[in-house]
């Protein structure tokens, strides 16, 4: 599998090659942001290992340039800076992954290999499944007209869910997706949210969209 790294530092961009490289990856270096964009374009990478500092187009240029032309390639966004609001800006701006610097290689590996294996889904910039709507950069939810306030929490589980497009999702991914990889707590805790997320998006409106699939997991459907 092909990965591309855009990072102006030489040394890290030449490690991190390097590494990947022994774990059977094929990989390209980009050394400023607009080879980047170029290289990213063809689409034919796995996934790309994207600086926020660069040279003549930063990364969050790059993600929104991308995401706007319907380039879905996994994006693991890294930075010097630290802090829930860069964090944040990354995501909202087309980053499915984001991990400061310094950060453990290990780690690194680990959180692209798991962007690989959930692939290049589409990710526009509204979802929605039947009346139910949601907007990652503003925050909203809503059924119809009706705004829908969720905890940051509810928040990640429903859009992990839409995201998914109605395939059906087993704890252990959500686990993944909402809480972490690293999340050591009680797996029940999905069981706990899903009920949080039903009395606020369905039960007032008398649907059914978030479904249980026994002994596999969760979908959102559009339920009439």
């Amino acid at each position: 599998m092909r990965i591309l790294i855009v990072e102006d530092e030489a040394r890290l961009a030449d490690a991190l090659a390097t590494g990947l490289r022994a774990e059977g990856f094929s990989v390209d270096v980009a050394r400023d942001g607009a080879d980047g964009l170029e290289r990213a374009r063809d689409g034919s990478y796995a996934a790309i290992v994207l600086d926020l500092l660069l040279p003549e187009k930063n990364g969050y240029e790059i993600c929104e340039a991308l995401r706007a032309e319907q380039i879905w390639t996994p994006i693991l966004m890294l930075t010097a800076k630290d802090g829930e609001y860069d964090e944040a800006e990354a995501l909202d701006t087309g980053a499915d992954d984001f991990l400061s610097k310094p950060f453990s290689y290990v780690v690194l590996v680990a959180r692209l290999r798991a962007l690989i294996r959930r692939g290049s889904v589409a990710r526009p910039a509204k979802l929605s499944i039947g009346d139910l709507t949601l907007d990652p950069a503003t925050r909203e939810v809503r059924r119809g007209d009706n705004p829908i306030t969720l905890t940051p929490r509810e928040f990640a589980l429903v859009e992990a869910l839409m995201r998914r497009g109605g395939h059906v999702i087993t704890k252990q991914q959500l686990l993944a997706d909402v809480w972490g990889e690293e999340f050591g707590g009680d797996p029940n805790l999905v069981e706990v949210y899903v009920r949080y997320v039903r009395r606020k998006v369905d039960e007032p409106f008398g649907r059914r969209t978030l479904q249980t699939v026994r002994g596999v997991g969760y979908r959102m459907v559009a339920d009439p």
